[in-house]
């Protein structure tokens, strides 16, 4: 294929070529999508060209490579593999807040948790998994959701674990660092309960995930894509916004992998625009994006 731009969209070349700092040609395009399909599953499609482009110039200017087509030679080779590491977490979206599509925590609250608290009272364990949780707010959320049913959640054995593909964003989420807009969610009292602040003098604050938070999440690096270490099922799995980047065929096998990850009766949530397809045969609709993995006495 050459370099010549007429074979793109006229939207794409609209926004691509005009005025732009670095050149960027649709082989470079090619090019990285391919990468990004390979390593993480996602597909990237022309009208995601302007995008690309824009999360990727700050790479460029920090190397100081001087066009896209050095730049993909650069993370195809073996001494580029920590900037296509650098690459994939730029492009990986990361749109996130607390207590987002709230009505998951509604229904986590009120029909799942008190069950499962339950049986942690009487000595059972309680595991629950945010696949693809970005910078932490997903976890935390759902950490605050137990809390609130179980206060002294942090002392018996219930553990969140909180993956995703991008180190940069799992770090801020072990940070546990958020500033006033990111918390408003969170209610007032939740917030003087489960976290610390320092006041700055332009009025804003800093507030910090406290101990009790920090001590039922577990951040770990993990693309699903790859084999999955955990050896144990999980009671509730978030998994949200996720496999609206993957092709059909890589969305069902992903939902295919999550239910044989679900225990007997657990709940699996998807995104708002995502649909569990038929071919899960396993899960069954409780409420809106909300799946139940059914017992055998239910059949």
């Amino acid at each position: 294929m050459s370099d010549a731009t007429d074979t793109w969209t006229i939207e794409a070349r609209r926004h691509v070529f005009e005025g732009r700092e670095f050149p960027f040609t649709q082989r470079d395009f090619l090019k990285i999508a391919a990468m990004v399909q390979e390593d993480v599953g996602i597909s990237l499609t022309e009208v995601k060209a302007p995008l690309v482009y824009s999360r990727l110039v700050k790479r460029l200017r920090s190397l100081g490579v001087e066009s896209f087509k050095r730049y993909c030679a650069l993370v195809e080779t073996d001494v580029g593999a920590g900037e296509r590491d650098q690459m994939i977490a730029a492009l990986t979206t990361n749109v996130t807040r607390f207590f987002r599509e709230p009505h998951h925590f509604v229904h986590l609250k009120t029909k799942v948790l008190p069950q499962l608290v339950a049986g942690v009272r009487r000595g059972a364990r309680l595991r629950i998994w945010s696949a693809g949780c970005s910078s932490g707010e997903e976890p935390y959320s759902i950490a605050l959701t137990v809390l609130a049913v179980m206060p002294d959640a942090m002392h018996h054995d219930v553990k969140i674990l909180a993956t995703d593909v991008n180190r940069n964003v799992l770090e801020k989420g072990r940070s546990g660092i958020y500033n006033d807009a990111a918390v408003a969610p969170i209610s007032r009292q939740m917030r003087a309960e489960w976290f610390t602040r320092e006041r700055h003098g332009d009025g804003s604050k800093t507030w910090y995930v406290g101990d009790a938070l920090r001590k039922l999440v577990a951040f770990r690096e993990l693309n699903l894509m790859d084999e999955w270490p955990m050896r144990h099922t999980y009671h509730v799995i978030f998994c949200r916004n996720v496999t609206i980047y993957f092709e059909d065929d890589v969305q069902a096998q992903i939902w295919n992998r999550l239910s044989s990850k679900l225990a007997p009766g657990g709940y699996l949530y998807v995104g708002h625009s995502e649909r569990v397809t038929d071919c899960v045969k396993k899960l069954e609709l409780d409420a809106n994006t909300v799946y139940r993995l059914a017992r055998e006495q239910d059949k």
